[in-house]
């Protein structure tokens, strides 16, 4: 039988006998033997600065731990039990009893026009801690007071339009000190305002008293600080806005803090006392609280920025 056509060699040389290849094409070996020196590779510039960044940061971070370490044997740090009464005792700054602090000082000083603060609030929830406050700082300055009813209140009782007072002295605008203008207005919470035109509003009874309470320039330490605004915030969530249960955990620890000292936080009055009875009164629990909390409470009252709110409730 006679071949159609032949086909041309794949392979250039003869193979041996019975020896067939066994891939279809060969690789260089990726692998070297030991001690045999490696190929010379062209290096990324790109990984060659990413990997001495690196080494860099490592550096440098282990400067950092050796001297946070040292830091660490050099000061003596409390543990969770210990006790800061020593500390608070020592902040002997009283900014009820001291002279008066400087408003330009603290507001900046504004030529020609008297410092003003305004604040709506709702008469339906008055801000009982505000009024408290407006009281300690006729105390301290000469201050230009004024209620006024926003046309989004129908009705506003006789008591809370004369909250505070009559004022008998009329004087030149220009002879106070500070404005504090109280417009009773259907607003969810309270807001103030510093400077009209430009500051954004304070929200929030407890925000305002803080803000209300630095006009007296108190100097506190941080841990004095901090405890203060814890009071605050408990005062205003758990103890005003919180359930009867988170009440009570809040009376118990009251009246463990004032079995150590006269006011909340050291032994003098600060914001956190003026919110916080400001929140007894409002919860309607003052009678029903712990020993210590009533003592303090009469301690409150026997101060006449108290009473005077006492007799506005009555």
């Amino acid at each position: 039988m006679r071949t159609m056509y032949k086909v041309r060699p794949l392979h250039s040389a003869e193979l041996p006998p019975g020896h067939l290849p066994t891939c279809m094409y060969r690789l260089p070996n990726l692998h070297r033997a030991p001690g045999t020196a490696a190929p010379q590779e062209e290096v990324d510039p790109s990984l060659q600065a990413l990997e001495s960044r690196q080494e860099e940061i490592l550096k440098r971070l282990y400067e950092l731990k050796s001297a946070v370490d040292g830091l660490s044997k050099m000061i003596q740090t409390p543990d969770a039990d210990f006790d800061v009464t020593n500390i608070i005792q020592t902040d002997e700054f009283s900014p009820l009893t001291a002279n008066g602090a400087d408003l330009d000082l603290m507001l900046g000083k504004d030529y020609g026009a008297l410092k003003d603060v305004v604040i709506n609030a709702n008469p339906s929830q008055p801000p009982l801690s505000l009024l408290v406050l407006h009281s300690l700082l006729c105390e301290r300055y000469k201050i230009l007071s004024a209620v006024h009813t926003h046309s989004s209140v129908k009705s506003v009782p006789e008591n809370l339009l004369k909250c505070f007072g009559e004022q008998t002295k009329k004087q030149p605008r220009h002879e106070y000190q500070l404005g504090f203008t109280l417009i009773w207005k259907d607003v969810p919470k309270p807001q103030m305002k510093f400077s009209v035109q430009t500051m954004c509003p304070i929200e929030g009874e407890g925000n305002i008293a803080r803000f209300l309470f630095s006009l007296f320039g108190p100097k506190y330490n941080a841990v004095t600080s901090t405890l203060i605004d814890s009071w605050v915030d408990t005062a205003i969530f758990q103890l005003q806005e919180g359930s009867s249960k988170e009440r009570g955990a809040v009376l118990r620890s009251m009246n463990t803090a004032l079995g150590k000292s006269s006011w909340l936080v050291g032994s003098e009055l600060s914001v956190a006392d003026v919110v916080a009875w400001c929140a007894l009164q409002r919860t309607g629990t003052a009678n029903t609280a712990p020993a210590n909390v009533q003592k303090w409470m009469k301690s409150c009252e026997n101060l006449a920025p108290f009473s005077s709110v006492v007799k506005l409730l009555k």
